[in-house]
């Protein structure tokens, strides 16, 4: 009968519109009603363009005939769903690829965040108007800049002129004028500029006969200066924001996961491109992840702390030369329970913080990235990027982003690893730094007309867990 039924939904894909939309409400009923509805439920979700949903929330089982599909009308709080209408209309999609995980936050720190519906954002953002002149680009600081300094010297201009009109300053006579020399209000204009910028040119000057005048000289001065302070001090303080800062400071392209000290651990790569130190430099890391609490609440970003050493204080690092960072995936740890096939198919992020202070201006930085589940490579340790030379340590960032696979790593997840559901065997794993090591050495030896002996491969090649193909003692 499920055959059928689903032989059934597929012919109907060439009909017309009106007719299908009731064949199907029709058909669907038929598998809604039937017992082995769990085995049909992804057909009929293909069929209609969905994902598989709970079955609440199938548009055929909204509009369908039926107990149950009275059942889940009664359960769902949409009457209607975007799938439906597009396939009341013949225009749905076929979604025959996974869409990419949404970021929150960027791979540059930048978080994917839009803001929408904010009551009053301008007086709030005028309210706090040096952190906004901060924040803002610079094509736009530097309009403010100028406006503030043409619309001072504009203002003052068109007083002094006022001034000189009410005074009788512009008839040619004999009276006592308030600044002399201004007769147009150009000349008052130019006046208001040599006041506020102090250059003084002689021609033009306020006498001591008009109080009125000496005051909005005075006034003019006193404003001059604010207007300095605060354009300069906004100019500096964008100048000597530690956001650019952060242009140097890199994350690697991927994270791994590999054995480190018989444990399972997730490690990532930081590090400073420039020769100046970051004081006091320590990193964090968050899980970010959709989940749905007992009650039934969705949180679309449940934010979980990732331990990379607080207690210990590994998190915080000397970061001279690239840095990997480990998480061991233990008890606490939000990753115990996944293995390799559960990092295939999950969807999270992981975002890691890198702050400190500049060494030049002591102000705290903050650089940001993050890892998706598709960037964090499995059984894959990172290429090292320091090497030692004769008097000093050479790092080389051609390889900062690359990787090498480690066989031996185990596919199970940590937890298996730890109760020992897996047989492990202990074999010689390949390890690319002793690797390298090696063959400094054999190159040396030759350069000295002698050969490598046996024993020092052995002695260089770390032995390693290697986990086989699972095994559960359950089975034995």
């Amino acid at each position: 009968m499920h055959i059928s039924c689903l032989e059934k939904l597929f012919r109907l894909h060439t009909w017309p519109p009106t007719y299908r939309k009731k064949q199907v409400f029709r058909s669907c009923h038929v598998l809604f009603s039937s017992v082995q509805l769990h085995k049909t439920q992804p057909y009929c979700a293909s069929f209609l363009r969905l994902r598989s949903p709970p079955l609440r929330h199938w548009p055929c089982a909204e509009q369908g005939a039926g107990r149950a599909g009275d059942n889940a009308l009664k359960r769902s709080e949409g009457a209607q769903g975007k799938a439906d209408d597009e396939e009341r209309n013949g225009k749905a999609k076929v979604h025959t690829k996974h869409q990419p995980q949404s970021r929150f936050v960027k791979k540059d720190g930048h978080c994917n965040v839009q803001f929408i519906n904010m009551s009053e954002k301008s007086q709030r953002y005028l309210a706090d108007i040096f952190t906004t002149c901060v924040d803002i680009r610079w094509r736009w600081m530097f309009i403010i800049f100028c406006l503030a300094f043409l619309l001072s010297w504009l203002f003052f201009g068109c007083v002094f002129w006022l001034l000189a009109i009410f005074n009788g300053d512009l008839e040619d006579t004999d009276a006592p004028k308030c600044v002399t020399n201004v007769s147009s209000f150009v000349a008052a204009f130019l006046f208001s500029i040599e006041t506020q910028t102090t250059i003084g040119y002689g021609y033009r000057y306020v006498t001591d006969e008009c109080p009125v005048a000496v005051f909005v000289v005075v006034f003019q001065s006193i404003v001059g200066c604010i207007i300095d302070a605060f354009i300069i001090g906004a100019v500096m303080a964008k100048m000597a924001k530690p956001k650019k800062r952060n242009e140097t400071l890199v994350f690697s392209h991927n994270a791994t996961v590999a054995m480190r000290d018989n444990k399972l651990c997730l490690m990532w790569r930081v590090g400073n491109l420039r020769k100046s130190h970051l004081v006091e430099a320590h990193v964090r890391a968050q899980l970010l992840k959709s989940r749905t609490t007992e009650e039934g609440e969705y949180i679309p970003l449940d934010q979980m702390d990732i331990d990379v050493g607080f207690d210990s204080g590994i998190d915080r690092i000397f970061l001279v030369s690239p840095i990997t960072i480990v998480h061991e995936i233990d008890e606490d740890s939000p990753f115990y329970n996944m293995s390799k096939q559960d990092l295939e198919g999950s969807e999270f992020e992981i975002v890691v913080i890198l702050e400190g202070m500049v060494e030049a201006t002591a102000m705290t930085t903050q650089c940001r990235s993050s890892y998706v589940a598709n960037e964090i490579l499995w059984g894959h340790r990172f290429e090292p990027v320091l090497f030692e030379e004769k008097n000093y340590y050479k790092v080389d960032y051609s390889r900062f982003h690359k990787t090498y696979e480690v066989p031996s790593t185990p596919l199970c997840s940590a937890r298996d690893l730890a109760e020992k559901k897996y047989i492990l065997s202990s074999t010689n794993s390949f390890c690319y730094e002793n690797e390298m090591a090696l063959e400094n050495k054999e190159d040396m030896d030759e350069g000295n007309g002698s050969s490598v002996g046996p024993d020092v491969s052995q002695r260089l090649v770390t032995p390693a867990l290697q986990c086989s193909e699972p095994f559960f003692f359950n089975d034995l």
